[in-house]
């Protein structure tokens, strides 16, 4: 497992440049809106890192 990313799309740490109104660019990044869930997988219960658009897609089914 690797750290900031989906578990089950793979989404990451994307980077770029943040851009100042004067137009100067400095180097930034996003990280993407992880959720730490109790996840149905294989059959049995783990807690997995999920992005926010896996869990609204319903790729993920959630362990109550």
């Amino acid at each position: 497992m690797v750290a900031r990313t989906c578990e089950i799309c793979g989404k990451g740490r994307v980077s770029g440049n943040k851009i100042s109104h004067s137009n100067r660019h400095s180097r930034r990044t996003w990280e993407p809106n992880l959720k730490r869930v109790k996840a149905m997988i294989n059959g049995t219960v783990k807690r997995i890192n999920v992005c926010t658009g896996c869990l609204r897609s319903g790729r993920v089914k959630r362990a109550l």
